[in-house]
């Protein structure tokens, strides 16, 4: 007879073992295999790396989404529709006011043909009587505006270049990925070699060019000066840049041209109508002559302040028509 083994005893047996391993209860292998993980690469870890960030970058996205979308909605939010209703209210009460406003002015007007008018005082007489003998230029309208209204053309020309400045601060692409999308999209701003647009302005940019500066100079000789003459070469230099590109331009005027000769501009008005104006208001005579009226050198600082509106007003036009259409020069 065979003893009864011990329950110890018995699971030390082949047999446990074995049933164990047929009922499943127990893997034989279970602690007894050296097993590792595999070891990623480096192109695999970018991989995941890189799908998780993608995961990633997706969640935002789709949470942004929604929150725009519960946000902006104007039937589910209450917010939204509130501020439209005062909008709009706000903005009929404006028009309203306004409209209001315009016709208080318009009643206070004096009637027609009375003798105190604005337009049958003594200034106006005395810009057509004397504005050849005080100024020098046989044009009235540039002699008025300026040297008897200098101070108002002048911060005239400072609106223009505060605006250029404020569209250079608003438009212009500093930052490095902004200039290499710029630099992908070339051919929406640079011209493919178009021989009909780049033979017309061949022709068509000098005589521009040449009869801009004509209208400055000439500004108080006769109809013209440095705000039709400015517009003329800035319209040059316009359909320059269309033809050939901004590379091309950009080897004769960049932003720096712009800033160094509108500020220089700026500065000799200033300094010129300072002087003007010190001389004129403590009634000391002007040593600038006035020279023979008709002749080119001549109604004074009239000249030079063409000159000077002449250069900010063409430098305006392009800076203008640049910025709104690549964001640079």
């Amino acid at each position: 007879m065979s003893r009864k083994r011990s329950e110890s005893e018995y699971e030390k047996t082949l047999s446990f073992r074995l049933k164990q391993w047929l009922a499943g209860t127990k893997d034989p292998f279970l602690g007894t295999l050296e097993m590792k993980a595999r070891e990623l690469s480096e192109g695999e870890k970018v991989r995941i790396e890189k799908e998780e960030q993608q995961r990633a970058q997706k969640y935002r996205e789709e949470k942004t989404t929604r929150v725009s979308r519960w946000v902006y909605n104007s039937r589910r939010n209450r917010d939204v529709r509130v501020f439209r209703g005062i909008y709009r209210a706000c903005a009929a009460l404006f028009c309203v006011f306004l409209l209001l406003m315009l016709l208080t002015a318009v009643s206070w007007l004096p009637t027609e043909g009375l003798e105190d008018r604005p337009v049958n005082n003594e200034v106006s007489a005395r810009y057509i009587e004397s504005g050849l003998q005080e100024t020098g230029a046989v044009n009235i309208v540039t002699g008025m505006i300026l040297d008897y209204r200098a101070f108002d053309t002048l911060g005239e020309s400072h609106v223009l270049f505060a605006a250029t400045m404020t569209v250079l601060i608003l438009l212009r692409l500093d930052r490095d990925e902004d200039k290499k999308k710029q630099q992908a999209d070339d051919r929406i701003y640079e011209p493919k070699n178009d021989r009909i647009l780049q033979t017309a302005a061949k022709i068509l940019v000098p005589p521009i060019l040449i009869f801009g500066i004509y209208v400055i100079l000439c500004g108080h000789l006769g109809p013209g000066g440095g705000f039709s003459g400015g517009a003329v070469i800035g319209a040059g230099l316009i359909l320059y840049v269309n033809a050939f590109g901004f590379a091309k331009t950009e080897r004769f005027f960049t932003a720096k041209t712009y800033m160094v000769t509108s500020f220089s501009a700026l500065a000799c008005y200033s300094l010129s109508k300072c002087y003007s104006f010190y001389t004129g208001a403590n009634e000391i005579e002007s040593v600038i002559p006035l020279g023979t009226p008709g002749a080119i050198l001549s109604s004074g600082l009239i000249f030079v302040l063409n000159i000077c509106v002449g250069i900010v007003v063409a430098g305006t036009m392009y800076t203008f028509y640049a910025m709104f259409r690549k964001g640079g020069y």
